[in-house]
């Protein structure tokens, strides 16, 4: 009897240790769960390829800066993501639809969209230029009342030109992306074309053969800025402005921007911008 009744308290200790291990061991996977990163989704991005040199297309990839600063944000957030070319109309459909989480295509932020859609902080600052070709004569954007102009459909380069134009102006023609508005300005269509001073430039250096030249101004083009845009509510924009606001602050911004644009990057115009 009395070594049964040994055999039973050892077996009721050793049934004690074996709880106690076990509640110990729920306990440090509940503290260390709680303590790791939370499984993230693979996010879906989208974008219009045809707006060197912030993305475009080269040997069935998209490449340019906007695909560059969108990988270092995400790798900064840590997420995965896919990153698709889906046109500029469908990108601001899917988005609305929410069957994207992003959209990054070098989309202005303007209060117009602030209401259907989020976006994150600013980080590039625009405006528009006129390229027109060789001895078009075009001083100032008041000029382009008088000629045939082209603009991306659906662009703050259509705005900027309605402005001076007025709004569905007979004498402007709208295009599915900017590299067919200049297509549509080397066959004689147009007489000048509207787009962002970046796109602008990088068309020019890389058309010297075309003979076109190309014009700011300022008085009547306001500068813009840039930023990533989420379907309206979206719990990504604090955490990927959190993200993008560090790597401006770290210099990983300038390095891709040199990369790009060979120069500096402003980095103090977008923090303030993003504090405003």
């Amino acid at each position: 009897m009395k070594n049964k009744t040994k055999l039973f308290i050892g077996f009721i200790l050793f049934a004690c240790v074996l709880t106690l291990a076990a509640c110990g061991t729920t306990d440090s996977k509940t503290s260390g769960a709680a303590g790791e990163t939370e499984e993230k989704p693979v996010l879906k991005v989208g974008t219009d390829a045809a707006f060197a040199p912030f993305e475009y297309m080269e040997k069935g990839e998209i490449v340019g800066f906007d695909v560059d600063l969108l990988a270092a944000v995400m790798e900064e957030a840590g997420y995965e993501y896919e990153l698709e070319n889906v046109g500029w109309d469908p990108l601001f459909a899917s988005l609305q639809a929410k069957d994207l989480d992003i959209g990054v295509s070098g989309i202005t932020i303007n209060d117009e969209r602030k209401q259907t859609f989020d976006f994150s902080v600013p980080y590039f600052e625009s405006t528009h230029m006129i390229v027109f070709n060789e001895g078009g004569n075009i001083q100032s954007a008041e000029d382009l009342k008088e000629i045939t102009i082209g603009v991306q459909n659906g662009t703050t380069g259509q705005t900027a030109a309605e402005k001076i134009v007025g709004k569905n102006a007979d004498n402007m023609l709208k295009y599915e992306t900017t590299a067919v508005a200049f297509m549509a300005l080397a066959n004689g269509d147009v007489e000048a074309v509207v787009t962002d001073n970046v796109v602008a430039n990088e068309y020019v250096k890389n058309n010297p053969d075309a003979n076109v030249e190309s014009i700011t101004d300022k008085e009547n083009f306001d500068a813009e800025y840039y930023g990533f845009m989420f379907p309206k509510d979206s719990k990504l924009k604090a955490e990927l402005d959190k993200a993008l606001t560090t790597i401006i602050e770290n210099g990983t911004y300038q390095d891709i921007y040199q990369k790009w644009f060979g120069a500096e990057a402003d980095t103090e115009a977008l923090l303030e911008a993003a504090a405003e």
